[in-house]
């Protein structure tokens, strides 16, 4: 089958690639995440996969939209539902890209992280697929996660902290901030 696969970081591809693969699958990558900021985290972890995707012969397709406006605009009024919003965006685009482009699935690496709210991501990307008229390739990347992580670490890869959008990078120093305040 032709893949489309969303990919977030390319710590998360390493093992999702790998999987797909063993599959039988012909995978193209996708970079669509309008909501990683700020610009130099982007960019580090855009170039970080355009390298690792050479070295693997991945095809990949860049949709190069930096969204800080689009995404502060779409999570404002309710920043503790933004991954939904994130989710739905992500998936949309994607399914749409891999329609437009004769793909006969779509996936995606966020199925790779214990950190995501995987039934909700999977039941978007059923609701899209549906939707857009193309099949979603569900496969449950969890069980490969430490391992990409480790040969991510290993090959000496950009190793993000926070899932990508300002709130999760503000979400991890929360309690350092509070701690602080008190202090």
């Amino acid at each position: 089958m032709k893949i489309l696969l969303h990919i977030c970081c390319a710590p998360c591809s390493v093992m999702s690639i790998k999987a797909l693969r063993d599959e039988g699958h012909d995978v193209t990558g996708y970079w669509y995440n309008p909501n990683i900021h700020p610009a130099t985290e982007y960019l580090a972890r855009l170039e970080q996969l355009e390298s690792y995707a050479k070295t693997i012969e991945l095809p990949l397709i860049v949709n190069d939209y930096y969204g800080l406006e689009m995404f502060l605009e779409n999570v404002n009024n309710d920043i503790e539902n933004r991954c939904d919003f994130c989710y739905r965006e992500r998936l949309r685009v994607t399914a749409k890209t891999a329609k437009e482009k004769g793909f006969d699935a779509f996936c995606s690496t966020l199925f790779i992280s214990p950190h995501q709210k995987h039934e909700e991501m999977h039941s978007i990307a059923l609701e899209i697929a549906q939707k857009e008229g193309i099949a979603f390739h569900y496969v449950d990347f969890r069980p490969y996660y430490k391992d990409g992580r480790e040969f991510a670490r290993n090959q000496g890869f950009y190793m993000q902290k926070y899932c990508g959008c300002i709130f999760s990078e503000h979400d991890r120093y929360k309690k350092k901030l509070a701690n602080r305040s008190r202090g």
